[in-house]
């Protein structure tokens, strides 16, 4: 039995019909306001990024950006959340560096990041190796050495966090011990580093960057692995430790089973907002700077930074605060 022409030309036609639905959507996007989910409270270093870039980018897309905080579980309740949406491109994630290391850290997670999320915009900056001036050390040699013969007390902006995760990677390549005091975010961390009832702390630049120039706090050396000109005379941890590196970074995402040519225009919109002198101007204040890449590139970025952590999140024993 053969089929009619009319007839496939009709089951043709039928099966062509969700890929041209899914192309016009994708080419009519967006026709409404698209909110993106914070994992974190307003204020902070992800939502700071998510608003600094949500106005341009609503501004070319045509529609508003709505930024909604979903704060809790280190940013793992705002990408359920995400993961559980239609996969449309109308619901984007706001997460940072954490998404890499909770993989590993929480046992219990509903979902696979790499798997299930596609990064589209990120941008990146080193931690700051800085101690109380009571510290006799004003370098890494030192610091180790003083390290060695006395007990140190290494503060964090949470368990887990990359400030901690940090510490437990430097412990581990200079062969010291730290003692590991946890605190719920930078801003208590610093106030007993600063008043000396811890000794170190690896912590982004601009929550420290005026006690620093105050002379309040002491720059040892910086965790990325090229200078950074916030702080263009301090050293790097990796000229005394090589391989030695860390950093921060907050990423903007959607479902990876969105719509391809939704993500990859997301992906334009983001490198040509990150490309503006004067949002970088803005982001290095920050001390963060755009890192470029395709979805894929940034994707591949992303997991071998959960590669890295894990290792470290193994060997340190961390568990969720």
């Amino acid at each position: 039995m053969t089929l009619s022409r009319r007839a496939l030309l009709l089951a043709v036609g039928a099966a062509a019909l969700p890929a041209v639905s899914r192309t016009a959507v994708a080419q009519a996007y967006p026709t409404r306001p698209v909110r993106c989910l914070v994992g974190y409270a307003a204020g902070g270093g992800t939502d700071i990024f998510v608003r600094l870039v949500g106005q341009p980018l609503s501004e070319r897309l045509g529609q508003s950006l709505v930024v909604e905080n979903r704060p809790g579980a280190a940013s793992n309740i705002a990408t359920e959340a995400v993961v559980r949406a239609p996969a449309d491109g109308y619901t984007l994630l706001g997460t940072d560096g954490a998404a890499a290391v909770n993989a590993t850290l929480y046992d219990n997670l509903t979902f696979n990041f790499i798997r299930d999320i596609a990064v589209v915009g990120l941008i990146r900056g080193p931690l700051a190796v800085m101690v109380h001036p009571s510290v006799p050390a004003r370098t890494i040699p030192e610091f180790i050495a003083y390290a060695k013969a006395n007990p140190v007390t290494m503060a964090s902006s949470g368990t887990g966090n990359p400030t901690h995760l940090a510490g437990e990677l430097f412990k581990t390549m200079a062969h010291i011990e730290m003692t590991h005091v946890p605190y719920r975010g930078a801003a208590p961390a610093i106030t007993d580093l600063l008043g000396g009832q811890v000794h170190v702390y690896f912590g982004s630049i601009p929550a420290a960057i005026e006690h620093i120039r105050a002379g309040k706090l002491r720059v040892l050396a910086l965790t990325s692995l090229t200078r950074f000109a916030t702080l263009p005379d301090a050293p790097l941890v990796a000229d005394v430790l090589p391989g030695y590196e860390a950093s921060q970074w907050f990423a903007l995402c959607l479902r990876t089973s969105s719509p391809m040519e939704i993500i990859e225009r997301l992906n334009r919109e983001l490198a040509a907002i990150l490309a503006d002198a004067r949002l970088q101007a803005r982001l290095l204040e920050l001390g963060t700077i755009p890192f470029p890449g395709t979805t894929a590139e940034l994707g591949k970025f992303v997991a071998e930074e959960t590669v890295k952590w894990a290792q470290v999140v193994k060997a340190s024993g961390a568990k969720p605060d």
